[in-house]
């Protein structure tokens, strides 16, 4: 009977490990995809989040008579 505790335990465990590593592929392949994308889009948030515009951020019409963080101070 402890026998085929065991077993069915590294089972349950053989199964996990397979899950994640599918996970961490996928991830891999979804950020090969789209990361540059990610990677631009975090910088310019950053970037505005510091009060400096960012490069690749379209404005628009409503945006031009609001202030942001670099005028702050003034």
């Amino acid at each position: 009977m402890f026998k085929s505790r065991v077993k069915q335990l590294g089972q349950g465990m053989t199964e996990y490990i397979i899950i994640v590593a599918l996970i961490a592929i996928a991830a891999i392949a979804v950020y090969s995809i789209f990361g540059e994308t990610v990677r631009t889009q975090v910088g310019n948030m950053s970037k505005e989040l510091g009060g400096t515009k960012g490069d690749k951020a379209a404005p628009t019409v409503a945006d031009e008579g609001k202030k942001g963080l670099d005028s702050f101070s003034n």
